[in-house]
C-alpha cells in the first residue's frame, strides 16, 4: 500500500481525530513525517478510554500504527505514554516485539502531556514553532481511538459510525462507553446508571477545556467525555461567568504576579505567548502594544491558567479566547514566521501535577474506575451532525424518508478539506438539511 492508497481509505471511511478539534486524519498521512507518534497521554482529567482502548487491543493498534510508519516511510513509531498506566504499559510490553519500528516513552504525569506540541518535545526533543504543524519538524501525531479507526477501516472495512466515550462524575455507574454517533448526552449518561443528582450539568470534553452542553446534545466524532456535576460546583460556576464580568474581575484583582504565564507549558517552550500582559493590557484597554493581543493565537486553551495557576481565580483563557476570535472575524491573521526562544530551563519544575490539578479543580471524588464496555449500545434516534471535523461541513445524500443502512454514506465530504460522514444506526431519515441527518430505527 502506497500513501495515496492509505490516505484514500482513511478519507473514505470519515476518520478524524477522535478527539481535540477533529483534523481530518487522511492529511497526516505525509511522506516528510520521519517520526510518528501515538498519544496515549488521557490530555483531560479523569478521561479513562484511550489507555483502556489501547490495552484491550494493543495487538491490532500498534500492527496499524507500523503500517502508517512503513507507508509513510517514517524511520521511528513512538508510543507517548503516560508511566501510571501500568496495566496498559504491561499489554504493549507483551507484543511490541513484534514490532520493530515501534517503541514506548514513559511519560509523567502532568497536565496538559496530551497536547501534541507539549508531548513532541518530550518524546523528541522538538519544539514546533509557534502557529506551526508538526509535520514541519518531520513528526505526526495520532490519537489511540484514530489508530483503531484505521485498523478497523482496513481490516473490518468498517467507517466511523460510533464513538467511545468516559461517562463520569455525579453518575451511579461510572462507564466507558461505544454509542452510535449522534447519541444524545442525555442517553449516554443513562447508560451510566443516569444521575445521582437533581438537575445535572453535562460537562463535555473534560473539566479543563471542555464546554456545558445541553441534555440533547449529540455524540460527535470528538466527544471523549461527559462529566456530570451539579449546578453549585465552582467549576460550572467558572464555566458560566460572563467575559464581561471577567474582565471587570481582572481590572480590579489581576496584581500582575505573573504566574499564568511562569505556568504556561507553551510559554514554556518558547512560545510567545504571554497571559499576565494579556491581563494588563486587557484590562487597562491599552492598545499601544499589539502584540499581546494578537499573541493569543499561540494559546492552547488548555485552561491551567484560569483553573490552576491564578491565585486570584481569574479567567486570563477565557478572555484571551474571546480576543482571539474577535480578531478571527475582524479578518486579522495569527503573525506568520515566529521564532520560538529558547526552552525555558525551569520548564521541569513548573508542571502541574494531574492529582494536584484534579484536587484543585474539586474533582478528586470522581476519579473512580470507569470500566470500558466495547460493545455498540443500541440507541432508537440519532442526530448526527455535518460538522464533526476542522474544514468544510460534510453535504448530505438522503433526503426525509429515505431508508438507510449503518455504515451508509449519508453525507458526501464536501471540497477542500473535508470528510464523508456514515449512518450510525439502520432506519429511515426523519430530517436532512445542511447541519445534520437525524435517523429513526424501525
Amino acid at each position: 500500500m502506497d500513501s495515496k492508497e492509505l490516505s484514500k481509505i482513511i478519507k473514505d471511511n470519515g476518520i478524524v481525530g477522535a478527539g481535540g478539534a477533529g483534523f481530518p486524519t487522511y492529511m497526516k498521512i505525509d511522506e516528510r513525517a520521519q517520526t510518528i507518534l501515538l498519544n496515549c497521554a488521557e490530555c483531560e482529567p479523569l478521561l479513562k478510554l484511550h489507555r483502556q482502548l489501547l490495552q484491550r487491543h494493543a495487538e491490532e493498534i500498534l500492527e496499524t500504527f507500523q503500517l502508517v510508519a512503513d507507508t509513510v516511510g517514517a524511520e521511528r513509531a513512538i508510543v507517548g505514554i503516560k508511566e501510571e498506566y501500568k496495566d496498559t504499559v504491561a499489554a504493549l510490553k507483551e507484543c511490541i516485539h513484534k514490532f520493530p519500528k515501534v517503541s514506548l516513552h514513559l511519560l509523567d504525569s502532568v497536565y496538559p502531556m496530551g497536547d501534541e506540541v507539549v508531548l513532541i518535545y518530550e518524546a523528541t526533543g522538538k519544539v514546533v514553532r509557534p502557529g506551526g504543524l508538526p509535520i514541519e519538524e518531520g513528526i505526526a501525531v495520532f490519537n489511540v481511538e484514530t489508530m483503531y479507526n484505521i485498523h478497523k477501516a482496513l481490516v473490518k472495512k468498517e467507517p466511523v459510525a460510533d464513538k467511545l466515550v468516559t461517562i463520569v462524575g455525579e453518575v451511579a455507574s461510572p462507564v466507558t462507553i461505544r454509542v452510535p454517533l449522534g447519541t444524545s448526552l442525555e442517553k449516554c449518561v443513562d447508560f451510566a446508571g443516569g444521575a445521582v443528582i437533581k438537575n445535572p450539568v453535562f460537562l463535555v470534553g473534560g473539566p479543563m477545556m471542555g464546554n456545558i452542553r445541553e441534555a440533547a446534545f449529540p455524540v460527535t466524532k470528538t466527544t471523549n467525555a461527559v462529566l456530570v456535576l451539579s449546578e453549585e460546583h465552582p467549576l460550572i460556576q467558572k464555566k458560566k461567568l460572563n467575559p464581561a464580568i471577567g474582565l471587570k474581575r481582572a481590572a480590579s484583582a489581576c496584581c500582575q504576579c505573573q504566574m499564568c504565564t511562569d505556568l504556561c507549558p507553551r510559554h514554556a517552550l518558547g512560545h510567545p505567548i504571554e497571559p499576565h500582559k494579556f491581563m494588563r493590557a486587557a484590562a487597562n484597554r491599552d492598545f499601544r502594544d499589539a502584540n499581546p493581543f494578537v499573541n493569543t493565537y499561540f494559546c492552547s486553551s488548555c485552561g491551567l491558567c484560569e483553573l490552576y495557576s491564578c491565585p486570584q481565580g481569574l479567567s486570563p483563557r477565557s478572555l484571551m479566547a474571546e480576543y482571539k476570535a474577535g480578531l478571527r472575524n475582524a479578518g486579522v491573521k495569527p503573525p506568520a514566521g515566529v521564532i520560538p526562544a529558547p526552552v525555558n530551563e525551569s520548564r521541569e519544575y513548573r508542571k502541574a501535577p494531574e492529582e494536584r490539578l484534579e484536587a484543585r479543580l474539586g474533582l478528586s471524588a470522581y476519579d473512580r474506575e470507569a470500566p470500558i464496555d466495547d460493545e455498540v449500545k443500541k440507541v432508537n434516534t440519532v442526530t448526527i451532525l455535518l460538522s464533526q471535523h476542522i474544514g468544510a461541513p460534510a453535504r448530505p445524500v438522503v433526503s426525509e424518508g429515505d431508508m438507510v443502512a449503518r455504515g451508509q454514506m449519508i453525507a458526501s465530504a464536501a471540497d477542500g478539506l473535508s470528510v464523508p460522514i456514515h449512518a450510525s444506526i439502520s432506519g429511515k431519515v426523519m430530517k436532512a438539511d445542511k447541519n445534520m441527518v437525524v435517523l429513526a430505527a424501525v
